[in-house]
């Protein structure tokens, strides 16, 4: 039997070819475009314009920073050395220390004597003295005296048997 109209096969095979060829083009192109180097230039430089000096001395002294002459630079461990022992202390900072340094015997300091390498007694408290490398400079560190530790309560030798706190008398043995 034959059919009346035959279709050709040709118009198909050559839509079906030029979608092939398409498709190969596209991956060659592609292909090459990423492995090329890169062959564009870059950006210019941008010169920026200098920036104004910052003055660190005056930002320091807005923030509150003493001048470099009354920096005091103590020594780390410098006020483990010292040991407050006793202090007597008037109003009118005229006091004395008693103060050990470098495991020597404890010896009296008057405000303003020296005591130990360069370090001054500035001024005494009631429990606390304050040393600084001269008397005008500001204060390295301020000794305290240890807080006694608080007597505990005992009752009375002579607590009878009935008293809060006192132990029962013993009792003989049988």
């Amino acid at each position: 039997m034959s059919l009346p109209y035959a279709p050709s096969r040709w118009p198909a095979a050559t839509a079906t070819l030029g979608l092939w060829a398409l498709a190969a083009a596209s991956v060659v192109f592609w292909g090459l475009r990423l492995a090329a180097p890169v062959d564009g230039l870059a950006p210019p430089a941008v010169a920026l314009a200098p920036a104004a000096a910052i003055d660190s001395a005056a930002v320091g002294r807005l923030l509150g920073v003493r001048p470099a002459a009354e920096t005091v630079v103590a020594t780390p461990g410098a006020a483990t050395r010292f040991a407050l022992l006793g202090v007597v202390a008037s109003g009118s900072q005229r006091g004395a220390a008693l103060i050990a340094f470098d495991g020597k015997p404890a010896r009296p300091f008057r405000v303003g004597m020296t005591v130990g390498e360069g370090y001054v007694l500035q001024a005494v408290g009631t429990r606390s003295a304050a040393l600084g490398t001269s008397r005008d400079a500001a204060t390295a560190f301020t000794l305290e005296m240890p807080v006694p530790p608080m007597a505990v309560m005992s009752p009375p030798a002579s607590a009878g048997a009935g008293a809060p706190g006192a132990s029962p008398a013993p009792s003989a043995a049988r």
